[in-house]
């Protein structure tokens, strides 16, 4: 085919309209896909950049179903540790209900005046073997004096002692040491010597003590020397040297004994002084021969124990045999001998603080029948019974009530149902209001393992001990681990082993202490639930504001990558429809170029 030779004025209209050709074809690609930039080819930088944008927010995007899955995670968890909290709660409530009953059987006998043996009690609290209590035909009852009131501690004082200052020329210190005093603070001996060394330390240049003030400071700086100020300080009182007992707890006062001193520098015996208020307990105690008097002070029975201690001792030395001091808690309590051969009574000005103002006394009685009011002071007393079965005085009949949910057997009981220490027996039933509520209690513990074994989501369980880990960046850098930590900040988990609550048996419903122990353990467990709780809570809150971070990350990349590549529409229109006029105008040229090569024809 020969080349065909188009005039300069077809083939610049023809390049023209070609060129418009191609701006609308690219500009018809704009609107179709929407977009600016469809290929590296249309802008290398905003294309990358824009596919790198996209990359990152789809990552982010498939992070956002495992936090989704964790929020649902904590979500059920914190479902269980409310529903386990009420639990508690619930066996708290139980507890208390059974703390607050009292309903306890009871049964009352006539007591047969020739009774002889012993009535013994078994099962309910008081268990086996039996507990025997003398009717009283072996023996007499055993005198008991028992305290009505907590053991007040005596008060320390800071006792003192002074002399006389006398200075008729000052006390010339000469060499080597030069002794005082003896002195014993509180038990404590104490050598008090001035040296010359002392004298020339508090600025005395003539090395003669001249003054009360010169005095008192040099005593003041050997006991510093020696160590001794923190026992004894010397002090001026006037014209008297008053010597103060600074021992921390001090009960009595400074006791002086004068080994030497120059007479014209002092004189006048040394005044013990007069110890300071509440700062001894004087009491008597008599088994109804001998009479001991006992001093207690807060250094010899600062503690219950130790006046325990001290009064026995003091019992001891001064004679009065057959007294026993014991007591439970703060009180102390005096047992006379177990035949009752003594009578304990007690006296002096500090009884009531030692003993209460009103000691419950049972004096020793004769061999023969106890009377109910003895029968109900010895099975009170007796330790094996106390807190298990409590007496009292029914109208003349012995009345006892069963401090127990289990069935309390009773021997010594004759045909005719009086107390007359034969081997006929009885019972009194048990407080069926606590056995049925430690039933309930256990109820109530089961449902909280069965509870926290349920608490799971998606094959996770955070009150198990499972440790959920959750990812908030596409490149693995941030991240949480949440799982259930004990306070040293160990991973544990949530059920009764780790709170402590035991299975409750029907002893533990018999005494008020033991239900006492079992709400503070409750009480305890309430405080790690709750504690747990928050905690679980803050992570809650963590992974809600990664949620929302996210989304938003992912919002704002995508719009990123839209800015770099998404084409404004309604400008690739305008410029449409610009290219279609040109195209028409160019078509329109390219006919007027075409129009001037065939006028040529008409020389034909």
């Amino acid at each position: 085919m020969s080349a065909i030779n188009l005039s300069k004025a077809v083939r610049s209209n023809l390049l023209s309209l070609q060129s418009t050709a191609a701006a609308m074809a690219k500009t018809q690609e704009r609107l179709a896909t929407g977009l600016k930039v469809n290929s590296a080819l249309d802008n290398p930088t905003n294309f990358f950049t824009a596919a790198s944008l996209n990359s990152r927010a789809g990552d982010m995007g498939n992070l956002l179903d495992s936090m989704a899955n964790g929020i649902k995670t904590i979500e059920a968890a914190d479902n269980g540790l409310s529903a386990i909290t009420k639990t508690v709660e619930s066996m708290q409530s139980t507890l208390r209900q059974a703390r607050q009953d009292k309903s306890f059987k009871t049964q009352s006998f006539a007591v047969d005046a020739g009774a002889a043996g012993l009535l013994e009690f078994s099962g309910g609290a008081a268990g086996v073997p039996p507990v025997g209590v003398s009717l009283g035909s072996a023996g007499a009852v055993q005198s008991v004096f028992a305290a009505s009131a907590d053991y007040s501690a005596p008060a320390g004082t800071s006792g003192y002692a002074e002399f006389t200052f006398t200075s008729d020329g000052g006390l010339a210190q000469t060499a080597g040491s030069y002794p005082l005093f003896d002195i014993t603070v509180d038990g404590n001996a104490i050598a008090l010597h001035v040296k010359d060394t002392d004298i020339a330390a508090i600025g005395n240049n003539d090395t003669v003590v001249d003054d009360i003030d010169e005095f008192t400071d040099a005593i003041n700086y050997s006991l510093q020397r020696t160590g001794d100020d923190s026992a004894v300080v010397a002090s001026n009182d006037g014209s008297r040297i008053r010597l103060t007992s600074t021992t921390s707890g001090s009960s009595s006062a400074v006791s002086i004994d004068v080994a030497y001193v120059k007479a014209s520098f002092l004189g006048g015996a040394a005044d013990p002084g007069t110890p300071g208020t509440d700062g001894s307990r004087q009491v008597t105690i008599s088994n109804g021969t001998n009479t001991a008097a006992i001093t207690l002070t807060s250094a010899n029975a600062g503690t219950v124990g130790a006046a325990r201690s001290y009064i026995q001792s003091e019992l001891t030395a001064q004679g009065v045999t057959g007294i026993t001091v014991g007591g439970s808690g703060n009180r102390i309590d005096l047992a006379g001998a177990a035949d009752g051969s003594n009578t304990v009574t007690v006296g002096g000005a500090g009884a009531a603080a030692v003993f209460g103002t009103s000691g419950t006394q049972l004096a020793g009685a004769t061999a023969g029948t106890y009377t109910v009011d003895q029968l109900v002071q010895s099975i009170n007393s007796t330790a094996g019974l106390v807190g298990k079965v409590r007496a009292s005085n029914d109208s003349g009949k012995l009345r006892i009530e069963n401090l127990s949910t289990t069935e309390l057997g009773i021997s010594g009981i004759g045909a005719d149902g009086e107390i007359d220490g034969t081997s006929g027996t009885a019972t009194v039933g048990g407080n069926d209001v606590r056995k049925n509520l430690v039933n309930q209690f256990n109820a109530l513990r089961d449902q909280l393992d069965k509870l926290a074994d349920d608490a799971s989501f998606n094959g996770i369980n955070l009150l198990r001990g499972d440790r959920l880990k959750l990812t908030f960046n596409e490149t693995g850098t941030s991240t949480i681990d949440i799982q259930a930590r004990d306070a040293d900040g160990g991973a544990t988990s949530i059920g009764n082993g780790t709170l402590g609550i035991t299975s409750a048996v029907g002893a533990e419903f018999d005494s008020d202490a033991s239900i006492d122990s079992r709400l503070s353990t409750l009480s305890d467990a309430l405080g790690t639930l709750r504690s747990q709780s928050s905690a679980f809570g803050s992570n809650l809150s963590i992974v809600q504001n990664r949620t929302d971070f996210t989304r938003k990350m992912i919002n704002t990349l995508e719009t990123g990558a839209a800015n770099l590549t998404l084409a404004d529409t309604n400008a690739e229109a305008a410029n449409l429809l610009a290219l279609q006029t040109r195209q028409q105008l160019s078509s329109t040229a390219l006919s007027m170029a075409s129009q001037a090569d065939q006028a040529v024809l008409r020389l034909f």
